[in-house]
């Protein structure tokens, strides 16, 4: 035998892939093994002049962030989506997209969940931006506004979540991750449903035009609804009872003196006063 041989290297990443319902509602995917961030990676897609309708789906990324600029911890196998979408939305518009995020994420999982044996879970959302699996932080999502880009005005939707294992976080409640609730499957698994169910709830949400439904979608998964909370906002704590979120999905807050307030942004904490000082 002669000649030379050459070694095949196989992509992971081809493993991502979207379902019909996703690919016929206009949307593409680009997956890789590793990258920075596919947050980082979704914005420099956009100020190159892409079109939008795009996730970007990887293995693993080596410098994930969360809110605020908070280091976000990078496991291998775990799921690092992002969406990029690029339209004429306005700020207010697009603060309301995770909320559409957070329930499309919830559906993904609960098909997911609707396949294994296990029947006692419970998925909540978790103001802003978290969701919870059995009261530990299974995942999160985070919205980047990008304005006055070549085709409109931007959004960047990343949504990670703990699949095979979870990171060790200094918070006051625990990670968790599906592998350690007995919930064996891959972030490609998650991805495909996930796509689908982001079709259907973008469009209910429909410009903001159907808002309200999937506010109410979200509010029967919510954490800690009427119940005590506690909200840091900057260095102040203000306590009192998780009463609803607004038209614009800010956090209602019922002070004990009667008072509500309206909270645009903070982190919310669950359990005595002393968590929200961590």
């Amino acid at each position: 035998m002669g000649g030379a041989s050459s070694a095949i290297t196989i992509s992971y990443a081809m493993i991502f892939r979207l379902t019909p319902h996703a690919i016929e509602a206009g949307y593409r995917i680009m997956s890789f093994d590793r990258v920075d961030s596919t947050n980082i990676l979704a914005t420099a897609f956009a100020r190159s002049g892409d079109t939008g309708k795009l996730w970007i789906v990887a293995i693993e990324q080596m410098a994930g962030r969360g809110r605020r600029g908070r280091h976000w911890v990078n496991i291998p196998n775990n799921l690092y989506a992002t969406l990029l979408l690029i339209d004429d939305f306005s700020s207010e518009q697009t603060a309301t997209l995770g909320f559409v995020a957070g329930v499309s994420l919830i559906d993904a999982l609960q098909h997911i969940l609707s396949r294994t044996d296990r029947v006692s879970y419970s998925l909540k959302l978790k103001w802003p931006n978290d969701i919870f699996l059995n009261g530990g932080k299974l995942g999160g999502i985070l919205l980047e506004y990008l304005p006055f880009l070549k085709g409109g005005n931007g959004i960047v939707i990343g949504i990670g979540v703990n699949v095979v294992t979870s990171p060790i976080i200094d918070l006051p409640y625990p990670a968790t991750s599906l592998w350690q609730a007995g919930v064996y499957c891959s972030a490609a698994e998650i991805f495909e449903v996930l796509s689908h169910t982001w079709v259907d709830n973008y469009n209910i949400w429909n410009h903001g035009a159907g808002l309200l439904k999937i506010q109410k979608r979200w509010l029967h998964h919510a954490a800690n609804l009427g119940q005590m909370v506690h909200v840091r906002i900057n260095n102040r704590i203000t306590s009192g009872i998780f009463e609803t979120i607004d038209k614009d999905c800010h956090f209602v807050l019922r002070r004990s003196d009667g008072q509500k307030v309206i909270i645009s942004a903070g982190d919310v904490y669950f359990g005595s006063i002393a968590s929200a000082h961590l």
